[in-house]
């Protein structure tokens, strides 16, 4: 039998009526939504949302050197931004410094090669670090990040309370997702709850947490696993941090998420809504945390990377403005635009300036920031929170029968649920039920040569020495006794990320603090 032309269906698997209407809306609906700013924050986690501040504009940026990243930065300030955000190379997130053998060949391929202070102190040099918020994409080494973080802006004579910004350090879903994992699951937990309890001492107003959905949308899953499985990795912190003798409210508030961005203009706006009443729910229903910041899902966005097309690629600045209208639409804090030269290589500048201004134009021209949640009401738009909520609350559920994010994860589970969804997402544009313009409709027979960011060849070189110049010019003793320190706090029970700071201000590098732990919690291999 031929399949229906007419049926429209979400990746979620929710049928798109042709029309939608009063009978589509739930006898609790209006309770649901209630009003900006209050309990559940369907509408917003603010009264007045973008008519008082527009989100932060935060383009992502780092590539090669300390230096280059910097320069990168500041002409990103120069042109608008409102907020740094920096991604680092394979080597720094998996924890090794630049002269390791693993790290040949990646040396800020994918970010900044960050080893020491030192290389912390050229990423930072001539950046207001009291009036910026920095946001750092980095997960397994997070914890050393921070510090290095914190060790700079005393430098520059800022207090640790008030510097300002987030660390991802969502180590849940590199188990899930992306795979830049170092430690086994239950020690990595220890890391993130101990840098909740350092932060709420020494770092009031830095976010300990990214609660990344992102990741896990870009390796294929649908809008309702995306939200489902980035609140239970949240569940799962939560439990962690309260096992650990924290109160919920006293860590919850600077909890923070961050979502992918997707096409679906309607499904997005409609699975950022639907985010923010489930986790509100919970926090209240699982947890009996009764500050209203522990029940706001804030969270930052960034267009989807994976929807980024090398064909045609000019095409992508239509797909990444949908995408930002989408975020905006759905309520986001924070907001990364991607370049649309992302598909064939890291973004140009003139790239990375045209994606910041596609949020300049929607923030000051657009007239979506003038009242709050503007879709709101709509029978359709509700209908789609309703289902995407619903389908939520069921892999939730699921994932309590097996024990916990965790335990599910450790088994598998979210892991294949994901894979099943890529690989019938790849199946539709394969046999063309999903049109990709420029690639399986509408095709260039000859392809334009765009132009490319140029790759420093003398990269790995240059860092390597940079790292055996500080490796040798330092105090050998003093550095292995404060890692001797990281070493017994690792086998105890004490805050790792006291001892941690002392031998990153020793000098000590990343990977060396990384090597200790590697020694005491051993590395990850799945199964």
């Amino acid at each position: 039998m031929a399949a229906d032309a007419t049926r429209r269906v979400t990746d979620s698997g929710i049928e798109v009526k042709p029309l939608y209407g009063p009978d589509d809306l739930r006898d609790d609906d209006a309770a649901s939504l209630g009003e900006p700013g209050s309990f559940p924050y369907t509408r917003g986690i603010h009264a007045t949302m973008y008519r008082e501040r527009l989100w932060t504009m935060r383009q992502y940026a780092g590539f090669g050197t300390a230096e280059s990243t910097n320069e990168r930065f500041k002409f990103l300030l120069a042109a608008g931004q409102t907020g740094l955000s920096c991604a680092f190379d394979l080597p720094t997130q998996m924890g090794f410094d630049a002269d390791h053998p693993r790290a040949e060949g990646e040396v800020g391929k994918v970010g900044v090669a960050i080893s020491s202070i030192e290389d912390m102190r050229l990423l930072l040099a001539g950046l207001p670090l009291d009036e910026v918020t920095t946001s750092m994409t980095i997960n397994a080494t997070a914890s050393t990040l921070l510090l290095l973080y914190e060790l700079i802006a005393a430098e520059q004579g800022v207090d640790g309370a008030a510097i300002r910004g987030t660390i991802q350090n969502d180590i849940l879903k590199e188990y899930v997702a992306r795979g830049t994992y170092i430690y086994p699951p239950r020690p990595s937990m220890r890391l993130v709850t101990d840098t909740f309890a350092y932060c709420r001492e020494h770092l009031p107003q830095w976010n300990t947490i990214s609660i990344s959905g992102y990741h896990i949308r870009e390796a294929g899953s649908t809008a309702a696993q995306e939200v489902a499985f980035t609140l239970a990795d949240g569940i799962a912190y939560v439990e962690a941090a309260v096992a650990a003798g924290l109160a919920v409210d006293e860590f919850a508030p600077r909890l923070s998420f961050f979502f992918n961005a997707h096409n679906d203009l309607f499904q997005e706006v409609a699975k950022f809504r639907a985010a923010r009443r489930l986790w509100a729910r919970i926090m209240v229903a699982r947890f009996g945390a009764k500050d209203p910041r522990s029940l706001m899902l804030r969270f930052h966005a960034q267009t989807g990377g994976s929807t980024l097309t090398a064909q045609q690629p000019e095409v992508n600045i239509v797909r990444v403005s949908l995408q930002a209208l989408a975020a905006v639409l759905g309520g986001t804090q924070s907001l990364h635009t991607n370049g649309f030269d992302e598909a064939l290589s890291l973004p140009t500048e003139r790239a990375a300036k045209l994606a910041l201004r596609t949020q300049q134009v929607i923030g000051f021209e657009s007239g979506v920031v003038d009242t709050v949640d503007p879709l709101g009401g709509s029978y359709f738009v509700e209908k789609l929170t309703d289902e995407l909520e619903a389908r939520a609350v069921a892999y939730l559920e699921e994932i309590d029968r097996r024990g916990g994010a965790v335990a599910a994860i450790e088994a598998g589970f979210m892991q294949a649920e994901i894979e099943a969804a890529a690989y019938a997402d790849a199946k539709s544009v394969d046999d063309g039920s999903r049109v990709l313009v420029g690639v399986n409709r509408f095709v260039d027979q000859v392809p334009e040569a765009p132009e490319l960011f140029p790759a420093d060849p003398k990269l790995h070189s240059s860092q390597v020495e940079r790292v055996q110049k500080l490796k040798a010019n330092r105090d050998g003793d003093a550095v292995a006794a404060s890692l001797r320190d990281v070493e017994a706090a690792a086998r105890g029970t004490q805050n790792l990320l006291v001892p941690m700071r002392a031998a990153l201000a020793a000098r000590a590098t990343l990977g060396e603090v990384a090597d200790v732990l590697r020694e005491v919690f051993g590395v990850y291999r799945p199964g």
